[in-house]
């Protein structure tokens, strides 16, 4: 990153998580710089529609009544606080391809999101659309963020968007164009494994790994800096680049190790883990990954402990990434097992 730039240590908060008891004040602040309001959806003419109404607007949450005013309410507590509106996910993208496909359709899309960054007090846009799959896809993608960044100048507005680490979906969009539109590109380094790979396997690794006896497996080669370099190769500032961080463990059932076939797969926040599995963790470190092999049922279990958040963090500082992002913010837990403080404080320079 260049010398003067401070590294971002970004969180989402996904609103439907006030059901849970874990409003937008749970959040730790005090390692925190950006938030991300996950999520805002779309319709295909363009116009915005809330994903959850009385969350967003009309629970009564943090002495105000709805998730987004509470969001508003914490930049009183912390001025230099940025906070965007996420639109899409990874349920709510159906809607982009036939609203990025029209020139109309993208011009009501910038306009309803300006508006509503202004409505509520957001700082921007983040684009999070679950993935453009084809050329024509991605040409409209970047069609879409010329509009955002034309209603949202850079002056004024921050325009970022979240892409996987995989190229099957990034050669899909002329990263050199998106590298002219966008403050910061989200890179989601998780979920390279789950139920739609034939192996377990680390799902939020920092480095590719081989699989055991030397065979490859195709599942076990995604990485995060391999999603980093596909990028950099293309002409897209690493500065720019800020790498995600899952707050969540994925289990699959029946294996007990990596390369091994199984039965289902699960998820966990990580606040909801047992605190020896955090603390018996086997961390791999020539690949930067966790895991617990769990007797009970619930087989090979992969996660991010603060040791592998460190490890990462030091790796944005090294190649100079903007920094780190966590999905989600309400999934760590607070004290010195926190993913978001680990983070904070090795990309910061505070940790002991």
């Amino acid at each position: 990153m260049p010398s003067n730039q401070i590294p971002i240590n970004a969180v989402y908060y996904p609103s439907w998580r006030v059901y849970k008891d874990l409003p937008p004040s749970s959040l730790q602040l005090d390692y925190i710089d950006r938030i991300l309001y996950a999520f805002v959806l779309l319709n295909e003419d363009g116009t915005l529609r809330f994903l959850d109404e009385f969350a967003d607007l009309n629970k009564d949450v943090d002495g105000e009544k709805g998730c987004l005013r509470a969001l508003a309410k914490l930049k009183q507590q912390k001025p230099n606080l940025k906070t965007l509106v996420s639109i899409g996910g990874g349920s709510g993208s159906a809607e982009f391809p036939a609203m990025a496909a029209s020139p109309a359709s993208r011009a009501t899309f910038a306009r309803s999101c300006k508006e509503f960054v202004e409505q509520y007090q957001f700082d921007g846009v983040d684009m999070d659309w679950e993935y453009p799959t084809t050329k024509e896809a991605g040409k409209n993608y970047i069609a879409v963020l010329r509009e955002l960044r034309e209603a949202l100048p850079s002056s004024q507005y921050l325009l970022t968007t979240a892409l996987p680490t995989g190229e099957y979906y990034l050669k899909n969009i002329n990263i050199r164009a998106a590298r002219k539109l966008l403050d910061n590109l989200n890179l989601m380094g998780y979920d390279f494994t789950g139920s739609w790979t034939d192996v377990a396997g680390h799902h939020a690794q920092l480095l590719p790994q081989l699989g055991p006896q030397g065979h490859v497996y195709p599942a076990l080669r995604n990485s995060c800096h391999q999603g980093v370099e596909y990028l950099v190769s293309h002409g897209f500032p690493v500065h720019k680049i800020i790498l995600g961080v899952p707050a969540y463990a994925r289990s699959f059932a029946g294996a007990r190790g990596v390369g091994q076939p199984f039965q289902s797969v699960a998820e966990m926040d990580y606040n909801d883990l047992p605190s020896e599995w955090i603390r018996d963790a086997t961390i791999d470190h020539h690949v930067v990954a966790a895991s617990y092999v769990d007797g009970t049922g619930k087989g090979f279990v992969s996660f991010d402990v603060p040791e592998t958040v460190r490890r990462k963090a030091d790796y944005v500082k090294r190649g100079r990434l903007g920094g780190l992002f966590y999905w989600t913010g309400v999934g760590d837990v607070k004290g010195p097992e926190s993913l978001v403080r680990a983070g904070f404080e090795e990309l910061n320079g505070s940790s002991s």
